[in-house]
């Protein structure tokens, strides 16, 4: 700042006080202050002063406006305003015919109008070489003016800052992008060091930019989902890119045959994936394109797939009579619908017949037809008997299939046969049995076996104990709305006879022994109790007499 006048006065008496010490023959002119460093625009007080004692007149010099604010006999006090630019203000002196003249040096100082980055780009590709442009106008004095370039609070460069003031002076340094420095901020630093002059180190910064890197892979996207597809299914239509950066920012869109898709995107570091599903329309049938399209840095990556959507209807299959009594004609018929075409007509097994079946439906099926059918009388074997329509339809070179089933109920009356319900039943008394008897038919027989001579029932199914009153000839009896059969059975029940004189001799001897050997186990005990108290008072006897024979 430029001092005030009250300030300058004191130190430019001084001075004064010391010019006129000198003697009349040393006349000197001087200016105060000699160098002056001060920011453009501000104003500088200037003294003019003499030694001459002679008469003489005294100036100042300058381009810069000035106003002169005091005077004395020997000095004079200037002010110079709006001062913009660096000058060289000169006192001068005319001291008799002596013409003297002193000059200062003042230097301005000031700092930039505008430090600004250009734009970065939109979009950076990593691995190329991205060049920093930082626009500087202004700031003196150059030889202390520094542009710096930074990242975040990383210098990237320094650099002096040349030119003349009044142009726009540009800086600049190339760095190679990475994918670190996505979404870094880049900025433009001026450093005016005025430190040696006693002043400070000014510093102005430039609105950063911030940086978007990108990176794409040489690969295209990935299309996962079949490529043959039916009317009226639903399936989910996947997309996805690996290597692409920053995959968080990529667009997936997916469409078929020209309508949009709804996808869910996730994006990871470098995997991006899209997912959708696709609802398989009458109005996509045919040959239409899905497309993935991602997109990311203004740049996009395209993949196709061909789809074949096709419309292929189930076969009908009939059976004219689909529960017929036995004997019955049945009219099996498989009719294919649309472009498709049957291509077999067969029966699952049923019975010792199936085989001759098969091959006559094989027979009238040979060739590929909208319609076959075959005709058959029912037997009982046929009951449950599977029919197996197939028919085939050819989309984009491939033969799909699609298959139905229908099973033939046949009504027959009971069969009772002999590995089903045996005639002869022979098993031992006491033991343990099942007693199995199984009619057939359909609808299910009744079955009751009774026997001839008093109608006891044989508890069919059941585990029993057998019994010698279960012995006889039962009639099996089967019966349903269809008809009734009957089958003798032969139970025998296999027992021995026992010997009751055998008997009635062990219970006698049983009743005499018995008593017998209890009468002489008592009588042992008796004898052997005597024995033991006659053993007791021999005993006693003894110890009395050596008692008695012991002298004193």
């Amino acid at each position: 700042m430029a001092p005030t006048r009250t300030r300058s006065l004191l130190p430019l008496l001084l001075a004064l006080a010391t010019v006129l010490m000198s003697g009349p023959g040393d006349a000197q002119i001087s200016i105060f202050p000699k160098e002056a460093f001060l920011q453009r625009g501000t104003s500088l007080q200037v003294n003019c002063s003499t030694s001459c004692n002679q008469t003489f007149t005294l100036g100042l010099e300058t381009k810069l406006p000035k106003t002169e604010l005091a005077s004395g006999h020997n000095w004079k006090l200037f002010e110079l305003t709006d001062i913009e630019e660096d000058s060289r203000p000169l006192c001068f002196e005319n001291c008799g015919t002596i013409q003297a003249s002193a000059s200062a040096y003042v230097t301005v100082y000031s700092f930039p109008e505008s430090v600004e980055l250009d734009p970065l780009p939109s979009w950076q590709p990593v691995g190329k070489n991205l060049t920093l442009r930082c626009q500087v106008h202004g700031g003196v004095p150059r030889a202390q003016l520094t542009a710096v370039l930074l990242r975040g609070e990383v210098e990237l460069s320094r650099q002096p800052v040349t030119g003349n003031p009044r142009d726009l002076t540009e800086i600049t340094v190339t760095v190679l992008a990475s994918r670190d420095d996505h979404q870094a901020n880049f900025s433009c630093r001026t450093e005016l060091d005025l430190r040696r002059q006693g002043v400070a180190l000014f510093q102005n910064i430039s609105e950063s930019r911030q940086l978007q890197t990108f990176e794409l892979p040489v690969t295209l996207p990935k299309l996962d989902t079949p490529v043959i597809l039916e009317v009226g299914t639903q399936h989910l239509v996947l997309c996805s890119l690996q290597g692409l950066f920053p995959a968080s920012e990529a667009q997936v869109h997916l469409e078929v045959g020209g309508q949009r898709l709804n996808p869910t995107t996730t994006g990871s570091r470098d995997l991006v994936s899209a997912t959708a599903p696709l609802e398989v329309t009458a109005e996509l049938e045919g040959t239409q394109q899905l497309r993935c399209v991602v997109e990311l840095a203004e740049q996009t990556l395209e993949a196709q797939e061909t789809l074949s959507i096709y419309s292929f209807p189930a076969p009908t299959l009939t059976l004219s009579e689909p529960e017929v009594s036995e004997g019955g004609p049945v009219t099996v018929k498989c009719e294919a619908h649309g472009r498709s075409l049957v291509v077999m007509l067969t029966s699952a097994p049923a019975g010792p017949r199936s085989r001759e079946i098969q091959l006559t439906l094989n027979a009238s099926s040979r060739l590929p037809s909208p319609e076959i059918q075959f005709t058959l009388n029912a037997s009982a074997e046929d009951h449950k008997r599977r029919f197996f329509c197939s028919a085939a339809l050819k989309v984009a070179g491939q033969v799909l299939y699609k298959n139905l089933t229908m099973e033939l109920h046949v009504l027959y009356g009971p069969r009772l046969d002999e590995s089903d319900c045996l005639g002869n039943w022979t098993w031992p008394e006491r033991s343990q049995q099942t007693l199995k008897c199984q009619a057939w038919g359909n609808p299910f027989p009744k079955l009751t076996c009774i026997r001839e001579t008093d109608g006891a029932l044989l508890p069919i199914g059941l585990v029993k104990t057998v019994k010698r009153e279960m012995n006889g000839t039962y009639m099996c009896h089967a019966v349903n709305s269809q008809g009734n059969v009957t089958r003798a059975v032969f139970l025998t029940v296999l027992y021995h006879h026992q010997n009751n004189l055998v008997i009635i001799i062990l219970v006698t001897l049983a009743a005499i022994l018995v008593p017998m050997a209890t009468a002489i186990y008592l009588y042992n005990r008796q004898r052997k109790i005597k024995i033991y108290k006659l053993q007791k008072a021999q005993e006693e006897t003894a110890m009395k007499l050596k008692t008695q024979a012991t002298p004193p």
